[in-house]
């Protein structure tokens, strides 16, 4: 089945955050999206793309991210969403959604994107301490975000926005209970329909990554961390977030429809330097440079155009990334269907149960008829000792499977 979504990746920044490994071109503090000659060359590219794909269904969700979208101006936005709805269409009440950088836009370029059609925003705050802002290298600080969060209660109180999400970073080096506390203190007050809580990642090549070589960072213990998380879902789920996805929470009807294609193994198409997708079930990784994007985009004609088809229809995503963004979610996985996509039999599905065993008898992992998900909190800040588990049973499992060498 094609696509109805679309991921399209805009990579430009002022600046590179020190915890950050995203492709991304840094222009400067001073650049403007609207005037670069950089941006304008690759939007071009851009375009090709888009209308050199195989095309589909109108796209129900489109989320334009990055790098930092709101460096381009409300034209070049309307745009790229012009240029969807002529080669896919779009379909009613589509959900289109911006990333917004706090320090990259003002009230009057934020009503220009409402009126190019963006309907969902994602403020990238991370912090409200200046002290942490400037530890992660972040171009914005408190005051801006709050002012930029305060734009947005604003119109999306008077109908102009369906909804807007804030992100903030948690696990953050010489963070503390406290510190925390007043951090959710402060994103609660200013009622984002949507919050999206990440666990800082030290990723490799990063400025976080030398520091921490170099004994420079001092992150949480694993206990808080933990205690950190369970701070996190209690203050939510206590002002009314449903915690529907490892790291998002959102109010009644205020989920990120884009976000719940990822984590459901449905399709998307991907679109721009570095970006993913995954239509017709096969995921595939554009290169991340500008010249890769380019030079890969002439020598195909459409770089979607390379994914093969699945060898069955129902195949979608393979089995480890379907446990993956299946567990992730509060639904989690439906084992007994993925069981007979992957032709396992019972004793299989069982010596895998029985391989799980330690986290299902503490409460960690709940099986439920055929459902196996995660409990919350706890179990979903152990997600990753649960899947590394499953997927050495799924690699043991294959090297079984693989047919004995001719004598």
């Amino acid at each position: 089945m094609d696509p109805r979504s679309a991921y399209v990746h805009i990579p430009f920044c002022h600046r590179r955050c020190f915890y950050c490994d995203f492709p991304v071109v840094p222009l400067g503090d001073r650049a403007d999206g609207a005037t670069s000659g950089s941006v304008a060359a690759y939007l071009s590219l851009l375009h090709r793309e888009i209308a050199t794909s195989p095309g589909g269904p109108p796209l129900a969700t489109v989320y334009l991210g990055g790098g930092t979208p709101s460096l381009l101006s409300s034209a070049q936005v309307a745009g790229i969403l012009e240029a969807l709805a002529r080669r896919f269409g779009l379909a009613p009440g589509a959900e289109l959604s911006l990333e917004l950088d706090p320090a990259s836009f003002d009230e009057a370029r934020l009503a220009g994107y409402l009126a190019a059609g963006i309907n969902r925003v994602s403020l990238g705050g991370q912090s409200f301490d200046d002290g942490v802002l400037a530890d992660l290298g972040r171009r914005h600080r408190g005051a801006e975000l709050r002012e930029s969060a305060g734009w947005l209660r604003q119109v999306h109180r008077r109908g102009a926005l369906v909804s807007w999400s804030l992100d903030l970073i948690q696990g953050l080096p010489s963070q503390n209970v406290a510190h925390w506390d007043g951090q959710l203190s402060e994103a609660l007050a200013l009622e984002p329909p949507h919050l999206s809580v990440y666990d800082l990642s030290i990723e490799p090549g990063t400025v976080f990554e030398r520091r921490l070589e170099r004994g420079e960072l001092a992150l949480p213990s694993e206990d808080l961390a933990a205690d950190l998380m369970d701070l996190t879902w209690a203050r939510l789920t206590a002002a009314g977030y449903g915690h529907y996805e490892v790291s998002n929470y959102a109010l009644p009807g205020h989920a990120s429809r884009h976000n719940r294609v990822y984590w459901s193994g449905a399709g998307w198409w991907g679109f721009g330097m570095g970006a993913t997708g995954a239509p017709r079930g096969r995921r595939r990784a554009h290169p991340r440079t500008r010249e890769g994007y380019a030079t890969a985009l002439a020598a195909t004609v459409a770089l979607a155009a390379q994914v093969e088809e699945p060898a069955e229809a129902e195949e979608g995503l393979p089995f480890d990334e379907r446990l993956m963004v299946g567990l992730r979610c509060r639904e989690g996985v439906n084992m007994d269907r993925l069981a007979r996509q992957e032709r396992l039999e019972a004793s299989q599905v069982k010596a895998l149960r029985e391989r799980l065993g330690a986290y299902e008898r503490r409460g960690l992992l709940c099986v439920e008829g055929p459902r196996w998900r995660l409990a919350d909190p706890a179990g979903l800040a152990l997600s990753n000792g649960v899947l590394r588990e499953m997927l050495a049973w799924w690699q043991e499992l294959a090297l079984e499977r693989q047919p004995a060498p001719a004598p």
